[in-house]
């Protein structure tokens, strides 16, 4: 609980004087409604019959209780409703693991909110890389978003547009939670391993007392770049960095100081570093473009856009990963990708060959306490390649 709120009852009229002293309500039934788009506390207590003055002292406990006028389609609201048609109890369900409960009190109205600790299991999976990793890692019991973490773990070190390999593998064990015995969904990947092109990468995830996490080799080094090796993912390179390219447009040959990256309109096209807007709009054959300032020298430009992420301008702040745009056509493009170019200093130099520079390794206070986390992590990796060996062999 991490509020416990209380608002005084109403005065009681002489008619209800006598009901007011005693104990609220014990009996009556609970209604279990499930949020519909457009749905409000104010209309699904009209449609329930319950007072709209009741409702107003509820969301005037402040605290957990304004969360009730931000309910969303598909959560669960249930309803306590007495002999006389008196609200005695709501509870309102985020998620499996958060509610806010109110209860009716002889003071009043009491809010608090619940967080049911789940509990967490530790999960395997393997597999092998036969034509897609998303193929792979769905044979493998894999969900999307696990096989995003995993492409975003070792995304800056295998280019997943350009480097995968058919008999590439990984192994990655990840948390799941559990609440009385039922699965409720996973956790982070724990850790993981890649082999692409016989280049064996390894990842642990740990956490840092503030609760920063993020996942580092086993030797403490980050994982993280500064710069994400692509902007796109799982898409297919069209034109690769030239100095002499033959033109499709314009017909003749010409510098392709960038590489293309085909992919269906509207697909989502992230910043590659953390940096500020220098640029955002129309720029001749390069359609709609973003230009971000990256500090030290260090500029990207993303063009063809269909259109710009909102909410962002000249000037404004953008983090690693954060979308900016969408893949288009816009400019001199024969279909929909993006341009993307690397530039030290005001030097085009290639993407997918430039060394990009690392980010902190772990804090050296807190290096005992990593090599003391990821030793069992990397241990339960060496049993996953040795099961897979030993499967492997059998067949």
């Amino acid at each position: 609980v991490v509020h416990n709120l209380s608002l005084p009852a109403p005065r009681a009229t002489p008619g209800d004087r006598a009901h007011t002293a005693r104990a609220p309500e014990a009996a009556g039934e609970w209604h279990r409604i499930t949020i519909r788009s457009g749905d409000s506390l104010a209309a699904i207590f009209k449609r329930q019959g319950l007072s709209a003055g009741e409702l107003h002292q509820i969301i005037a406990l402040g605290g957990v209780t304004r969360k009730l006028t931000r309910i969303h389609p598909g959560e669960t609201l249930r309803l306590h409703i007495g002999p006389r048609g008196r609200l005695q109890a709501l509870v309102h369900e985020i998620d499996r693991t958060h509610a806010i409960q109110v209860k009716r009190t002889d003071e009043g109205f009491e809010a608090s909110s619940v967080h049911r600790a789940p509990e967490h299991r530790v999960a395997y999976a393997s597999g092998v890389i036969r034509s897609s990793l998303f193929n792979a890692a769905q044979d493998a019991g894999l969900t999307d978003d696990l096989t995003m973490q995993l492409a975003g773990i070792f995304g800056w070190d295998v280019d997943f547009a350009l480097d995968i390999r058919s008999g590439d593998r990984f192994t990655v064990v990840y948390d799941q939670r559990y609440l009385h015995g039922e699965k409720i969904g996973n956790g982070p990947i724990l850790a993981a391993e890649f082999v692409n092109q016989g280049h064996v990468y390894r990842a642990v995830r740990y956490t840092k007392p503030n609760g920063d996490a993020d996942y580092y080799t086993p030797d403490g080094h980050n994982m993280r770049k500064e710069f994400l090796r692509t902007p796109v993912a799982f898409t297919r390179i069209s034109s690769r960095f030239s100095r002499g390219r033959y033109h499709p447009i314009l017909h003749r040959v010409r510098a392709h100081k960038g590489v293309d990256y085909a992919a269906p309109r509207g697909t989502p096209i992230k910043a590659t570093a953390d940096g500020r807007i220098v640029f955002r709009g129309r720029k001749g054959g390069y359609g709609n473009v973003v230009v971000l300032d990256h500090g030290r020298g260090y500029s990207t430009l993303y063009g063809h856009m269909s259109r710009f992420a909102r909410g962002e301008h000249v000037g404004s702040r953008v983090r690693q990963g954060q979308v900016i745009g969408y893949v288009g056509m816009t400019g001199l493009a024969t279909g929909p990708h993006l341009h993307y170019e690397f530039r030290i200093h005001g030097v085009h130099h290639n993407p997918l060959k430039v060394k990009l520079p690392a980010a902190a390794p772990i804090q050296a206070r807190y290096r005992k306490d990593f090599l003391s986390r990821a030793r069992p992590l990397l241990a339960q990796l060496d049993v996953m390649g040795t099961d897979r060996l030993a499967a492997a062999t059998a067949e």
